[in-house]
């Protein structure tokens, strides 16, 4: 026995070594992040370190979060986003050696620069341009009636829209929030006048652009480097060297040309970081239907677990709610509170709570789906006729009897059919857990929309209809079988 104690605690000493956790690399939901995240994984891959690239986490506030409470270990970053963004009380121009010192005690590190600048723009299409003698932003003042079409998060950053039309007194008044891949397409079919670009997106080229002088140098360098969490220097010193050795490797014109490669030609992520390192990249020999099943299993799970908790919960609100009428006001005026957030509001409210990933999408659906079904288990049980009360208590049943044999079933159909509008809410808010890293068949919707690919869309958002239309015609089915059959009869009358 003594033997197996020992042997047991060797194993527990060295199993940090045997399974120790991969560095965990996030990329924000646009082509060039996701390269760089690929980058820097195939780099740890060739220092010998386990890593893996969580895809497409939306935007600059989700990674940051991410970062901080360690849920990724690194991810890329530009100099003007920290500056203006992440930490605001810092000079715009703070230089890379500032910038290290005033992130050191929030436990971030920062490399060197990678090689390149890739600036704010304001673009337009050259003809466009040239037909109203527009070359630097301040050409823009004469035409208030131009329409702009930025960015969401340019739309509401400090080194944003709202900076941008102070510094120059832009007087436009016709401004929409686009995603950014979408905002080129919008402006090659003249939706648009002028967009904000990066200034090393391939599109510029091809949709034969102009970039406007910032003639009043209003945007600062946006330095590409990479922020990791400072214990990595420590756990993982290798994966740390990997990403200081990228410094100063990748010019303006390789970036440029790996984001060209991936958006205008249709090449993988994986593919083009592989080229650009001079290694193998690794073999993807996932099939449709293998993405399909995983994709699904993905889906379902997200489903299922928050509809199973709010059941367990919102059922015992809606008998609540119909026993205390008065108390019942304030439980549905908060249920139905939760239901006005924003869907992606939401999810990110609980990445602080939960971090990113499943739980926090999670989270979110399950608030989501209680609504429906506290309000329906309310109706149901207020709609039973007062003489079948009456009859029941006379009968001398228990109260708990009561519930359980008379009011919940003749509520059912009704408390079902909140079920059955949460659920098929939830197949379609659960798509935007792909921007938590979530999965799910929000994955390829959200991969499509960045490369404007519509196979991609279409591979996300037909099974996520079909998978709704199922669930409604599921529970339709459980409706009709849990039904007593003489209320079905009176059903059809």
């Amino acid at each position: 026995m003594k033997r197996w104690i020992v042997l047991a605690l060797a194993c527990l000493a060295i199993s940090p070594v045997w399974s120790a956790a991969p560095v965990r690399i996030g990329s924000k939901a646009f082509t060039e992040s996701v390269i760089l995240g690929e980058v820097a994984r195939l780099a740890a891959r060739q220092a010998g370190v386990a890593a893996e690239h969580k895809r497409e986490l939306g935007g600059t506030s989700i990674l940051w979060s991410a970062l901080q409470h360690g849920d990724i270990d690194a991810y890329p970053e530009y100099t003007g986003t920290i500056t203006h963004e992440l930490l605001k009380n810092l000079a715009p121009d703070a230089d890379i050696p500032t910038l290290r010192a005033a992130l050191k005690p929030l436990g971030i590190g920062i490399t060197d620069s990678l090689g390149f600048n890739d600036t704010y723009a304001i673009g337009m299409r050259e003809d466009r341009a040239a037909q109203l003698g527009i070359s630097r932003i301040s050409d823009l003042l004469p035409h208030p009636d131009l329409r702009l079409g930025l960015s969401n998060e340019f739309m509401d950053r400090s080194d944003g829209w709202p900076g941008l039309r102070q510094r120059y007194g832009l007087p436009q008044t016709q401004v929409r929030g686009l995603d950014h891949a979408l905002s080129y397409r919008a402006l090659a079919s003249n939706a648009v006048d002028a967009i904000d670009l990066y200034s090393t997106d391939a599109e510029i080229p091809y949709y034969h652009l102009r970039t406007l002088d910032d003639d009043r140098h209003y945007f600062p360098h946006y330095d590409a480097i990479f922020l990791y969490r400072l214990s990595l220097e420590q756990s993982s010193p290798e994966f740390v060297k990997a990403l200081q050795a990228l410094s100063g490797r990748i010019g303006e014109d390789a970036m440029r040309q790996m984001n060209a490669m991936v958006k205008l030609h249709g090449e993988k992520e994986t593919v083009v970081a592989a080229a650009f390192l001079g290694v193998q990249p690794d073999s993807d020999g996932a099939s449709f239907w293998s993405r399909l099943l995983q994709r699904t299993v993905e889906h379902l799970r997200l489903v299922l677990v928050s509809l199973i908790a709010a059941v367990l919960l919102a059922v015992p609100l809606g008998v609540f709610a119909a026993r205390s009428r008065r108390l019942g006001q304030i439980v549905m005026a908060l249920t139905g509170v939760l239901q006005t957030i924003p869907s992606l509001a939401m999810f990110v409210f609980m990445i602080p709570l939960f971090g990113i990933g499943t739980w926090p999408a999670v989270a979110a659906l399950f608030l989501y789906s209680l609504l429906p079904i506290v309000r329906n288990t309310y109706t149901g049980l207020v709609g039973i006729p007062p003489d079948l009360r009456e009859s029941a208590a006379a009968l001398g049943l228990p109260r708990g009897v009561r519930l359980r044999r008379v009011e919940l079933p003749m509520a059912l159909r009704s408390i079902l059919a909140g079920v059955k509008t949460a659920a098929v809410i939830n197949v379609g808010t659960a798509t935007l857990g792909a921007l938590i890293g979530a999965g799910g068949y929000g994955q390829p919707i959200v991969t499509g929309i960045r490369l404007d690919d519509i196979g991609l869309i279409l591979e996300g958002a037909i099974p996520a209809a079909l998978m709704a239309l199922a669930v409604q015609g599921l529970f339709e089915g459980i409706e009709h079988w849990l039904t007593p059959r003489g209320m079905r009869l009176e059903a059809r009358q």
